[in-house]
This record gives structure tokens, sequence and C-alpha cells, in this order.
């Protein structure tokens, strides 16, 4: 059975507003909760702060339904990670909060804290090596609604540079992922009639074991190198194929090492959060509306389409008329009826309409990375033998009919009419919803549904096929090969972009295209499908959406 979420909001924040002119002693914050489903936290509050070390603990409790941890295949297991922003009184400005270590943090009965650091297996340190966030799961087998009551993370304040008398707001997201194990697994799948540039091992026509983090030679036909089909059918060529070679370094993440993936892609609510933190010039570079400083009267008000209308189903919406200088207020509006945060404003829609650069900056904001193809890879097959054509879900069969939406635009998005048997599910030009556009994300997944009829991954993930392409970073050419795997550290530059060294800039040169999505044929949503691999594609469209990964603790 699938062990995943039914719904599917996947980020939600609780604000925390100083109360210090009426309990200047206590010096509470109590919290004020953004309405989200499946991941909620309750009873947040700051405790036991020590001014003298500059250090407070963020308590609250946390549960989301259809949890799990299981000791059998595919030995894994979902969790939440969990960071914290805070607004300064003094600059009005949002930052990442610095946590502390493991020791440092409380975790209840049954539950597990590991702390996410800047900077993974090198020892933590309070000012060089802050933990970024944290990983909050099961610490036993078990499977159902999850509950962790009485969660601590400590908060090094001082390590921001301030004082408790600087922290106006807090706000804590959560995000639900996967863990991936590390061990080997193969990339491609064996078929070279159709799949494009399918990657295989040397000049055989069969997949590659990757079974390590070590360097690889790119083309060529020798057996143990990572060949590319002589680059058949790619948008854009790799630069290796059958006579030229290239090296994929050893820094280069191959998805052997264990990993933790986003469940589901960004959604629409997620990146209202995200906007809603930033300043008014990130705001203007994160958005397709020109909403630079000195603006006030805004005319398409729908910001990721630059549309006075919904397109495509993306409701990120602000008001008509804003401050010139003050950052804006975003919010989902799906329905168009100019009220925001209804149930049926498609807060949980895959946010789509995104820009490579839209994607990074998220990641470097939430402390993720992107992906690379090889974790795509990993992701969606896991350790199975490929089977030939699959999809994410296992299999090489789909549905061919457009579905009947249900509950459109609410917490509760499916379809009237799922099939049942071996095809799995997913939305593609074959296969829609009305209006066009991405769906909710977890959209096919239910109680009792299993992995084929969900459209999940080997580990759990969802949509890894459809719906909105993915963006992970390419092994196709010279700025893809330099990515390192830096995670993100909270932060963005003064424009909003990311600034996390060695990733592929703001042009997409070393990001591509997986997965299929939701216009385009079946093909492209295969596993091993690398026809859009390579090419620099920097553009909004409404068919682009993002995801992001983290090293496991």
């Amino acid at each position: 059975m699938l062990r995943t979420s039914a719904f599917t909001c996947i980020v939600r924040h609780w604000t925390f507003r100083s109360l210090r002119q009426a309990l200047a002693a206590a010096l509470l914050l109590l919290a004020t909760a953004l309405q989200a489903n499946e991941i909620q936290v309750s009873n947040p509050t700051l405790i036991g702060t020590n001014t003298v070390n500059a250090t407070t603990q963020v308590r609250f409790d946390i549960s989301w339904a259809n949890s799990w941890r299981t000791s059998s295949a595919p030995n894994n297991w979902d969790a939440a990670w969990v960071f914290v922003k805070y607004r300064n009184a003094n600059t009005g400005l949002w930052n990442h909060a610095r946590l502390g270590s493991d020791a440092q943090h409380s975790a209840p009965a049954g539950s597990t804290i590991a702390t996410g650091l800047l900077a993974p297996g090198v020892a933590y340190d309070a000012a060089t090596n802050w933990g970024v966030g944290a990983f909050i799961h099961r610490s036993a087998d078990g499977t159902g609604t999850f509950t962790a009551n009485g969660l601590e993370l400590r908060w090094n304040y001082g390590q921001n540079g301030i004082t408790y008398a600087d922290i106006a707001e807090v706000k804590v997201f959560a995000v639900e992922m996967v863990y991936v194990p590390q061990g080997s697994f193969s990339v491609g799948d064996g078929t070279t009639s159709t799949v494009q540039g399918q990657l295989r091992n040397g000049s055989t026509n069969t997949p590659l074991v990757i079974n390590s983090e070590s360097a690889l030679t790119l083309g060529g036909g020798a057996n143990g190198n990572l060949a590319n089909n002589n680059a058949f059918g790619m948008v854009t060529a790799d630069d290796f194929n059958n006579t030229i070679l290239q090296t994929l370094p050893a820094a280069f993440p191959k998805g052997y090492s264990g990993f933790y993936g986003m469940k589901y892609s960004i959604t629409q609510q997620q990146y209202v959060d995200f906007l809603n933190t930033l300043t008014r010039t990130q705001q203007n570079t994160r958005t397709a509306t020109g909403l630079a400083v000195g603006v006030t009267s805004v005319t398409n008000r729908y910001v990721m389409s630059n549309s006075s209308t919904v397109q495509n189903r993306n409701g990120i919406r602000c008001n008509a008329s804003i401050d010139a200088n003050a950052p804006i207020a975003f919010y989902c509006d799906g329905n168009g009826n100019g009220s925001g945060g209804e149930s049926a404003d498609g807060q949980w829609i895959a946010c789509n309409w995104l820009t490579w650069a839209d994607v990074a900056a998220y990641l470097d904001w939430s402390g993720l990375r992107p992906m690379t193809e090889l974790e795509y890879e990993k992701a969606c097959r896991g350790s199975l033998t490929p089977v030939a054509n699959e999809y994410a879900w296992g299999n090489a069969n789909i549905r061919s009919g457009n579905y009947t939406g249900a509950n459109l635009g609410t917490i509760t998005e499916g379809v009237s009419d799922p099939e049942t048997g071996a095809n799995g599910n997913a939305l593609y030009a074959s296969a829609r919803i009305t209006p066009n556009g991405p769906g909710r994300v977890g959209l096919f997944a239910g109680a009792g549904t299993d992995r084929v009829n969900a459209g999940a991954s080997y580990y759990g993930a969802m949509e890894l096929s459809g719906n909105l392409r993915e963006r992970p970073v390419t092994v196709g050419n010279t700025q893809g090969r330099a990515y390192t795997g830096v995670l993100g550290n909270g932060d963005l530059d003064a424009t909003g972009n990311a600034d996390a060294t060695n990733w592929p800039g703001a042009n997409a040169q070393g990001a591509g295209l997986r997965g299929g999505n939701w216009i385009f044929g079946a093909l492209l949503m295969r596993v091993s499908d690398r026809g859009f691999a390579s090419p620099a594609l920097g553009a909004r469209s409404d068919i682009y959406g993002g995801r992001g990964v983290r090293v496991a603790p």
C-alpha cells in the first residue's frame, strides 16, 4: 500500500507576534496559524529564553496524516523539513534563524529530530556551521497519522546578530519530504527506439548501475562509462556522445548517497509564503508583473502570469492598489472573486509559471538545493531493476482519456473517474482536467491507493511524471557539471536571486527538464527520457514547476 498523503498542502507557517508591552517579563510570543492541510503545527511558543547566552527554544506540536516508516522495502520514511524565519524589529526585514545542534533540540517519544547543517559532514559550530533547519520524523516503524507534541528547536538568536528585543515576528515553515536511502541504483531503462538521450552503460543498450559518488567518464563505448545513446533525439545535445568524452566530477551529486526529496512540487501557497518574506525589490524579481518600487497601481494582479485573470490555474495575486515602497502582501485567489485565501482558491495546486531562477531562489530560501537528473532517476525507480519505457510509478502503462475534476481548487481536489488496475495516474496531454493547468499535488493519492494508481515513485514522491516539469541539474554541459550540491543557507541576495555557489545561474545554463507535464504527450513523462535534459530554458511557462532535495544528515 502506498504510504503517502491523500491531501496535499506541504507548507504551512505560523506567526508569533510580540506582546512585550503586555507581557514584558514573560516575553511570550503567541502564534496565529495559516490554515493548510495535512501537516499541522499547533501551540507554538518561545520558551526557556536565555538572554545571557542569547538563545531560546521554539516549541510546537506537529502532525500529518498518512505518514510512514518501514524497515522493509523501500526502507524509508517521510519527514517534515522545518525551518524558522524572523522579522527584525529595527530593519523590518525577514531573516533565517540559526538553529542549534541535535543535542540542543528536544524530541518527544516516538519522534526524531535531525539537524540539517549548513555544511553536512562537518562538525556543528554555532558561529560557522549552524542548523539551517531540522528533519522531524518517526523514530520507529509505523503508518498513519504521525503526531509529536512538545517539540523544541534551539534558536541561537545571538548568532543572527540580534538581541531578544529585536525579534518582532517569527514564522515556522514545514515542508513534507521523503527519504531516499544510500545505495546503488540504475539509470536508463534499456530502451533505445524512442527514449531520447537515454543514459546507458557505454555502447550497450543496458542501464548503468551507479554504485558510488566517484567521478564518472561520460560518453564513449567503454563498459562503465555513463553514455547517452549518442544524444539521440535531444533538443539540445549533451556535449558528450559516442566519440566525445567528458568527466562528471566526484563532487556532482549522483544519487548514491542518501538524501531527502520534496514529496510534492512547490505549491502556490508555498510560493505565496515565500514571496511574503521578501523585500519589495526581491518580490519584483520573483514575479512576472512589474512591481518595482514606485508602482502603486496594479492591473495584471495575477503576478506569476502577468495577467488580469487566472491563467492555467495559477491564482497567486496581489491587490490593485499597493504602497509605493513597502513589501506586497500576496495571496491565492484561484476562483477570481477578489477574496483571497478561501477554501477553493487553489492553495494546494502545484505552482506553475516558475522560472529556473524562481525555483533556485525558493530552494535557497528554504535551506534546500536543486536535485540532479541522476537523483531524479533514483527518486523515481529506487533500487528496482528498470522497466522499459517506465513512468515514475514503475511500469509503462498509462491512462488515456480526460478526467472529470472534483472539488476543484480545494484541499480535496481530485477526480471523479480515476482508473483502477494497472494504469498509472498522471496529468498530461491525453488525460487532463478542466480548466487546463496543473492539478493539486498528490491529486491521485488516497487511503488504500497503491503506487501505480497514485502515480507515486518508489520512495513515495508524487508527480515525478506529469503535472509540471521538473527542473534538475544536467550532466550534459559544463555549467551543470560544475554543480557540487552546496545547500541553500536560507538567505537570498538583495535582488532576490539564489546566492549559493556553483548552482546554475538565473539564465538556467546547467539546468534541464525531466518528467513531462499537463499539456505534453506521454513520451516525455518516462523516467529515462532526456529530450529536454540540457537546454537552458530560463523563461516562465505554465508547464514549469520545481522541487528540491537535501543531503541526509
